[in-house]
């Protein structure tokens, strides 16, 4: 299978209250932040294009955002029991391989121009 091959990785919280689909490859790039919000939830980021992600169901209801400093990041999670849609929620069976690039939160405007987190929610062409 080519490595760029898009595939429907299914995931959730923990209640089950939130479902959503994303098509992304088998090996993902996802970001662990340091800022405070990040590091006291164990946050780690599977950012996407928005139209490569949807939720499932009616599940709307259960999303909460917390936004804080420039409310340029959106942290997204369910309203019950506060987890965040993250690479740890991507249901078992289909991510091959997960690569872990560090995000320097505590200085985010810096980190933000000097890492490539940017182009991982925009679609490549």
């Amino acid at each position: 299978m080519d490595p760029k091959t898009l595939i429907a990785h299914k995931g959730g919280c923990h209640c089950k209250n939130i479902r959503w689909e994303v098509d992304a490859p088998s090996s993902v790039t996802v970001w662990k932040c340091n800022c405070t919000d990040c590091s006291m939830r164990g946050n780690i980021h599977f950012i996407v294009p928005s139209v490569r992600f949807k939720l499932i169901g009616d599940c709307e209801k259960f999303i909460a955002t917390y936004t804080f400093g420039t409310h340029t990041a959106k942290h997204t999670f369910c309203n019950v029991y506060g987890i965040a849609v993250t690479v740890n929620c991507v249901d078992p069976g289909t991510l091959t391989h997960v690569e872990i690039k560090h995000f320097d939160g505590r200085n985010w405007d810096r980190s933000y121009d000097q890492t490539s987190i940017a182009s991982c929610s925009k679609l490549q062409s």
